[in-house]
């Protein structure tokens, strides 16, 4: 426990330190804002003492990625492994951050206003965007992060996005990241993550596929965590 601890202090300390170099280079080196990205992933992934088990592969030409979410890792992991410039979609408080928000800014991420009636409206219109530049769409569904063993309910914003764009999306469960990096509690430990993609999804609001995406993905996680008991 004190020495999760301890790491977690030097993991702190040392992203606070190299989010200032990335962004730095990304408002510098505009055109290689992704390659400045998968650097400093790369080197998070290093630091951290990550290890991957990956069961199924990634669709790499769908054009939205949803997963569970427990740990500021898993945008790490999903950076790390994808090999597209993703447009991550997070909430407006984020980039009102003093420091921390130019981590949304200088990439050209997607933000969310969820106070405000037309945020929907805008997402789908940045969605639009960003996808035109070869960019797809991260988004954890959840809408806020959860304890890592159970998943919350999806919010619509996901479905509405990719009903509206026709969008092809890649599901994928994320394993044991918050217990290798624990944000809140600021404890860190090496470990393996385990990623499990579902098959692809054609978005289509004729059908259900959302509401039995999110079920299957809920399934997976508790088979999942009941091999851990």
């Amino acid at each position: 426990m004190i020495l999760a601890r301890i790491r977690g202090i030097i993991v702190l300390i040392q992203f606070t330190i190299s989010v200032a170099f990335v962004v730095i280079g990304m408002y510098t080196f505009k055109n290689h804002v992704h390659k400045i990205i998968k650097l400093w992933m790369r080197l998070q992934i290093y630091f951290l003492g990550i290890t991957f088990e990956q069961v199924g592969k990634m669709d790499e030409t769908c054009d939205m990625v949803i997963m569970n979410h427990q740990s500021l890792l898993d945008i790490i992991v999903i950076e790390h492994i994808h090999n597209k410039h993703l447009a991550w979609v997070g909430k407006k408080e984020i980039t009102n951050l003093i420091f921390f928000g130019h981590i949304m800014k200088a990439p050209d991420m997607i933000t969310i206003d969820r106070e405000n009636k037309t945020g929907l409206l805008k997402l789908i219109k940045d969605a639009k965007d960003r996808l035109s530049k070869n960019r797809p769409i991260a988004i954890f569904p959840e809408g806020t992060r959860g304890d890592g063993k159970t998943m919350g309910s999806f919010k619509p914003g996901a479905a509405m996005v990719a009903n509206k764009l026709n969008l092809r999306v890649q599901p994928l469960i994320i394993i044991n990241t918050k217990n290798i990096l624990d944000s809140q509690k600021l404890d860190a430990n090496p470990g393996v993550v385990k990623i499990i993609y579902l098959d692809p999804v054609q978005a289509d609001k004729t059908t259900n596929w959302y509401k039995d995406t999110e079920e299957k993905m809920r399934e997976i996680l508790s088979i999942e965590m009941k091999k851990e008991l």
